[in-house]
């Protein structure tokens, strides 16, 4: 075991940040030849860990996205509302073209029942309710939207209306689509729903029950998600989400005549080319290092999270070495930084994982410095 003075170790972990960011777009690129064909127009196939996309086809032509819209409505509906919020329905609501939960004029429907008909039932109705409670009126509800892709970053994407149907102006790519998919999925109640094969609403007045058109939830093992959508101008439009052993993907196709096997050849790409390996559980590294000028003679040092990364499947395994500081000087708080593990593979620093104290340690108010040292070094390291 390595040890060294205190003072290296916050650089060290700054720096470390920096080189893993690096290794991250070095190590983990995009094919030139990814062994497989697509049915759809555009296509990716995207780690929103590394924020890596794996495969693309067409990836950045702006293309109608139908349905896959709804993730972004349900995205600024629940970052604007309450799942027991209730929403009165009004008639501009009612009656909306395309896939429906045929609400009717003075229905009442909490924004929970009005998302698993939006992201289940794909219904435009229900669109339309959460654009005119949350909005006001559909183009204030589509400048929200547009308003939160501009937060994203994105510069292909537009939204006219909440629903998805055809637009001059209402368009996105594969690539960006991956990104708002990705964002949304972020939100646990999103995820909820959208990973979910059916739902009943039931009151004293009325029973729905909403189904998911998502067919990879039934055809794909570990699929959690996410939207369809079709129009005969966008043509069939799909984002999937996949999550085994902690590892996810998310993919997209625009214009896909076989969107369902794109969605499961892509993310079978993705595993077996990438995995999420666990370095270190909490606590599984777990250090007494004396203490000089304290009121306890030693403090306790552990790593007190885990550490995964995602790494290809095909690289050597992780090698492991400890740095801990010598001793520690009193006073010690709680947290911190007296030491670090560092893994390696295939040469290159690829984690980092700091080794902190358990406890704080007060400075004593009265002790002999000299004699502390000496005792220190009289005993063994343990």
């Amino acid at each position: 075991m390595k040890r060294d003075n205190k003072g290296i170790f916050l650089a060290a972990l700054i720096l470390a940040a920096i080189i893993f960011s690096f290794l991250t777009i070095y190590a983990f690129g995009e094919h030139k030849s990814s062994g497989f064909s697509v049915s759809a127009k555009s296509a990716v196939l995207y780690q929103p860990d590394l924020d890596v996309f794996l495969y693309s086809k067409n990836a950045d032509e702006r293309l109608p996205m139908a349905s896959t819209t709804k993730i972004m409505t349900a995205l600024i509906a629940l970052e604007n509302s309450t799942m027991d919020e209730k929403v009165e329905i009004e008639d501009a609501a009612i009656g909306i073209e395309g896939s429906s939960a045929y609400l009717k004029r003075g229905d009442v429907l909490t924004m929970e029942e009005l998302l698993y008909a939006l992201l289940l039932q794909s219904a435009n109705d229900a669109a339309t309710a959460i654009a005119y409670h949350i909005g006001g009126n559909v183009e204030a509800f589509a400048d929200m939207m547009n308003d939160r892709a501009e937060k994203l970053g994105l510069s292909n994407t537009h939204f006219e209306n909440p629903h998805g149907l055809d637009g001059e102006k209402h368009y996105t790519t594969a690539r960006e689509l991956a990104l708002i998919a990705a964002e949304a999925m972020k939100n646990e109640e999103f995820k909820k729903i959208v990973s979910t094969y059916k739902r009943t609403f039931a009151t004293e007045e009325r029973s729905r029950t909403y189904v998911n058109h998502n067919k990879l939830l039934q055809l794909y093992e570990g699929c959690i998600g996410v939207k369809t959508g079709f129009t005969k101008k966008s043509g069939r439009c799909l984002v999937g989400a996949s999550e085994k052993d902690g590892l996810c993907f998310i993919t997209v196709t625009l214009d896909a005549p076989g969107d369902w096997k794109d969605h499961s050849v892509m993310m079978n790409y993705g595993y077996d080319r990438l995995e999420r390996l666990c370095l270190t559980n909490e606590f599984d590294h777990v250090y007494s290092v004396p203490v000089i000028d304290g009121k306890s003679e030693k403090i306790t040092v552990a790593n007190t999270e885990g550490a995964y990364i995602i790494t290809e499947t095909d690289r050597d395994a992780a090698k492991e070495e400890i740095t801990l500081v010598r001793y520690a000087i009193a006073p010690i708080n709680r947290g911190d930084i007296l030491g670090e593990i560092i893994y390696t593979m295939n040469g290159e620093v690829v984690k980092r994982v700091p080794l902190v104290a358990t406890e704080s340690i007060e400075k004593a108010e009265k002790q002999g410095l000299f004699n502390k040292i000496l005792s220190i070094f009289d005993n063994k390291w343990r």
